[in-house]
């Protein structure tokens, strides 16, 4: 066994998938927003080759600095220019403050409206679309990472970023915004500067219809509300239980509940049992009465009950009445009660990004500096979305499989170089299962001159 091969390389798949960031201008992107100092040592020039290197990176399977050595090996100097060490790009993202994490998401931001104007990576956006925020904690190990705190989760110290999603009912989530935070920050803190931020970013995306915003009880603020009207978007926020909703939901009446039934049997979110049967009622609703007039937003509460599944106490005792558990949403949906009940419940959907993400770029954040970490959050949202249109070009299958598949499937492609009358050749793997998915995407990418 010898390791002396000098024209193979491990990562096919990388060729079409940097082709796709440089026609929709990441490099230019990079370049025109990040004005990081160019000083000796300061890690700030060419900072486009630096976070595409990074991209790359990531998207062939990287969660630490150290793993961009993957980059530089064998064949790859052939097939791709400007690849930086890992010290260089430790030393570029420990150069970030947090103004120069946003001008990267100001990069991120373009990028992804440049994907869904070249990709079908939102399909039906302009007529209706999702924006999902929900916040995660990832924990990390050590004293030397800023932020990072215990008490939100027992045992652990963790950082807390916050995402938002932008989804149709027909793809799969991209990412519009995250944000990096303390590990005991409020989940609602910034929550309504951060979903105007979102709205943004979905309307320059192509989600020019219908919006609805998606959150749980957290973000059930006057704030948030106002954001989403301001945008012209619309609301669907669970509201937990208070002694408001509480009096609402007496007022519905015995025939005012509508039946309904999950094709798939969901976990109730308080005692874990799977249902598959519920009721739900409509009826107006004024929230934040505790709020001056003008904050005060009068639209629909939502109230589904499930009925409480309580064992009896003896073999011979039956049940002498019905016994619910009830979850409100506050919503001013333009769609009907059941159809914007069933869209609520599809927040779930952003839990495949934050999942995503931690299977991949996430799984560690690996520097001591909060801001390098934000900027690695960053970087990694910038793939995610790379990923998922190159998923998007490639097949049905691969436009709704997670990024882990893509990766399988169309990224870890080896191949051998070749030159053939100046031209740069691959010799890929006979019999590759995914051969015509991989085809279609490098045709995408690489359009005949």
């Amino acid at each position: 066994m010898s390791f002396d091969e000098a024209n193979l390389i491990a990562d096919a798949g990388l060729v079409p998938v940097v082709r796709l960031a440089e026609r929709c201008g990441l490099p230019g992107l990079v370049r025109r927003h990040v004005r990081i100092t160019a000083a000796p040592n300061s890690g700030g020039a060419n900072a486009d080759a630096k976070v595409v290197s990074l991209v790359a990176a990531m998207c062939a399977g990287a969660d630490s600095i150290v793993d961009a050595d993957r980059l530089r090996h064998a064949g790859m100097a052939t097939a791709f220019g400007g690849v930086r060490a890992p010290s260089t790009l430790g030393t570029f993202l420990r150069s970030f403050t947090h103004g120069h994490v946003g001008q990267l998401h100001a990069a991120h931001r373009q990028l992804l409206a440049a994907l869904a104007a070249h990709t079908p990576l939102l399909p039906g956006a302009e007529e209706v679309a999702f924006i999902d925020v929900d916040p995660t904690h990832k924990r990390v190990y050590g004293r030397a990472k800023q932020g990072a705190e215990f008490g939100r989760i027992k045992g652990c110290r963790t950082l807390h970023p916050i995402l938002a999603t932008v989804s149709t009912p027909t793809a799969r989530p991209v990412i519009a915004a995250v944000r990096m935070r303390r590990g005991k920050a409020a989940d609602v803190r910034g929550a309504a500067s951060f979903v105007a931020e979102a709205l943004k970013v979905a309307e320059a995306a192509g989600a020019t219809g219908i919006r609805v915003v998606r959150a749980d009880s957290k973000f059930y603020t006057a704030a948030v509300v106002a954001a989403c009207q301001r945008a012209g978007a619309h609301f669907s926020l669970t509201t937990g239980s208070n002694p408001s909703i509480d009096a609402a939901i007496a007022t519905i009446g015995a025939g005012k509940w509508t039946p309904i039934h999950y094709p798939n049997a969901i976990e109730d979110p308080e005692s874990g049992e799977l249902i598959s049967d519920a009721e739900i009622a409509g009826i107006p609703y004024t929230a934040f009465t505790s709020q001056p007039k003008a904050a005060q937003v009068t639209a629909w509460l939502i109230v589904r009950r499930v009925k409480r599944l309580d064992k009896p106490a003896g073999p011979d005792q039956g049940e002498l009445f019905d016994s619910w558990r009830y979850h409100c949403v506050f919503t001013d949906s333009p769609f009907t009660l059941v159809q914007a009940e069933a869209d609520h419940r599809d927040h779930a959907v952003i839990e495949q990004a934050i999942a995503d993400l931690k299977a991949g770029p996430l799984a560690h954040l690996p520097c001591g500096p909060f801001n390098a970490n934000a900027a690695w959050a960053v970087t990694a949202a910038i793939t995610h979305n790379l990923l998922r249109a190159a998923g998007a070009l490639a097949s049905a299958f691969h436009a709704r499989a997670t990024t882990a598949t893509i990766r399988d499937h169309l990224i870890h492609v080896p191949a051998r170089l070749a030159r053939s009358a100046r031209k740069l050749h691959l010799h890929l793997p006979e019999n590759w299962h995914w051969q015509i998915p991989f085809e279609n995407l490098f045709t995408a990418t690489h359009p005949p001159p």
